[in-house]
């Protein structure tokens, strides 16, 4: 374990879960999980923090869970996601002229021209989240991906700049403060997301992040490796629960319960003949529910989802000759049966599902690889990128703190497992060497009757 390196925690304040997970890179730059809690949360709505109180509690419960994976941990300052409908992006274009043309360009000159980006007019009520540089120019000389070390007079970029409403982001920065934490950074949900899930190949092939989360879905496109174009859509996970609510006559809980174990986003896969018995409230009869009704319900809604992604995609003239890496499903959403047909058929595009573990070291038990924890994985990517290019100041106490069992795979049980299977496949051959064997017989027969006709085939060559 490389302990020459800080340990960074990510914290996802959800619609359905807040989620804290600390992390450290090994000397083989893949990450080592130290400590991961979760909770469910309750103050927030559609990505926003709208009550304060229940989401410091829920903060808190998260915290404790963490803690209590390792009790090693000290957590001070986090990374936190941000989302919501009150996200909005912008395209900007800024150049500087420079003083000393003599010298090569250096990373000081490229900080202040993203630093002017901060100074751009937005609307009132909105604050500058992230301002994320496309393609740099160097006088003439365009589509530059990192101009430091390029000579020249003139150096300018387009810009990709994300914005959020004033009120929303002093909540949640008053959430985390009030749970005893500082906030390192607040970063888009989506790109923390695209973090997590994609590797180099996939941005330069063109690819777009669909993270379905409980609140919102959250989009990034990235092509030929720019991060083109990001939106949060206001439905996720909650609405369709809310749907099956609605349109079944259940309860909220006993809606998710269906959704998750019984949920198919097409129809047209669902058994017509299948139903799911619900228990009466306060002596009234069962109620049956049909598969197909319920697969209706969250196909009218995840169609929808994904129609929004298309129209965004057409929005920034990315179709399926630009995205040749397709649609990556993460987040809780993305667990949904069928739901790569269906966004193969909405969308026209290809697509998978994305975990978590492109840069995740193995061995870990399988909770921490599901794609509901890409964001809080992509948190703490998010802050080892700042550490590793000088953008932040770090703690430089470096702490030794070892991967606690519980998040360690049970590698000894595996191997028990795999013994077991050898045993069991010695013992079945065992019996059938015991008794006739008719099938091996013919099996050797036929072997030796191919053989001749190889044989006499041979001799005519």
């Amino acid at each position: 374990m490389n302990y020459e390196q800080p340990i960074i925690v990510g914290l996802d304040i959800g619609t359905t879960k807040i989620a804290a997970i600390a992390g450290r890179k090994n000397e083989f730059g893949k990450l080592e999980i130290l400590g991961f809690g979760r909770a469910n949360s309750n103050g927030v709505k559609h990505g926003q923090v709208l009550n304060i109180d229940e989401t410091i509690k829920a903060i808190a419960a998260a915290l404790e869970n963490c803690y209590a994976s390792n009790p090693n941990l000290e957590i001070s300052e986090v990374y936190v996601g941000i989302a919501g409908h009150h996200i909005k992006s912008l395209q900007t274009r800024g150049d500087i002229v420079r003083q000393t043309t003599e010298e090569e360009i250096s990373q000081r000159e490229i900080d202040q021209l993203i630093a002017d980006q901060y100074k751009t007019y937005i609307p009132a009520g909105d604050q500058i989240i992230d301002v994320i540089p496309q393609e740099f120019t160097v006088d003439n000389f365009q589509n530059i991906p990192n101009p430091i070390g390029y000579g020249g007079v003139k150096v300018g970029a387009n810009f990709h700049i994300i914005t959020g409403d004033k009120n929303a982001i002093r909540n949640i920065n008053r959430a985390v403060e009030k749970s005893g934490l500082h906030t390192k950074d607040l970063v888009l949900q989506p790109l923390a997301s695209a973090a997590a899930v994609m590797g180099q190949e996939d941005i330069e092939a063109g690819v777009a992040i669909v993270d379905i989360g409980g609140g919102t879905t959250d989009l990034a496109v990235f092509y030929e490796g720019i991060l083109k174009h990001t939106a949060v859509i206001p439905f996720g996970g909650e609405n369709i629960t809310n749907d099956i609510k609605t349109g079944l006559g259940v309860l909220k809980t006993q809606a998710e319960q269906m959704k998750v174990q019984f949920g198919s986003a097409l129809a047209n896969e669902a058994k017509a003949n299948a139903f799911i018995t619900i228990p009466g409230m306060r002596g009234l009869p069962p109620k049956e529910i049909s598969v197909k009704n319920l697969a209706n319900i969250i196909q009218a809604r995840m169609s929808e989802i994904m129609d929004f992604v298309t129209y965004h995609l057409k929005q920034v003239g990315m179709d399926s000759r630009m995205l040749n890496g397709g649609i990556v499903l993460t987040g809780g959403g993305s667990q949904l049966k069928h739901l790569i047909q269906l966004t193969e058929y909405v969308t026209g595009l290809n697509a998978r599902i994305g975990y978590p573990n492109e840069h995740l070291k193995s061995g870990h038990i399988d909770e921490l690889t599901k794609p509901v924890y890409a964001t809080c994985i992509g948190l703490i990517l998010k802050g080892y990128d700042d550490y590793e290019r000088n953008r932040k100041q770090f703690d430089q106490r470096y702490k030794a703190v070892e991967i606690p069992n519980d998040l360690r795979k049970a590698i000894e049980e595996d191997s028990a497992n795999e013994q077991e299977d050898k045993v069991e496949e010695v013992v079945s051959t065992g019996k059938r060497k015991a008794g006739l064997n008719v099938n091996g017989f013919w099996n050797k027969f036929k072997d030796n009757l191919i053989d001749l006709f190889k044989e006499e085939e041979d001799h005519k060559l």
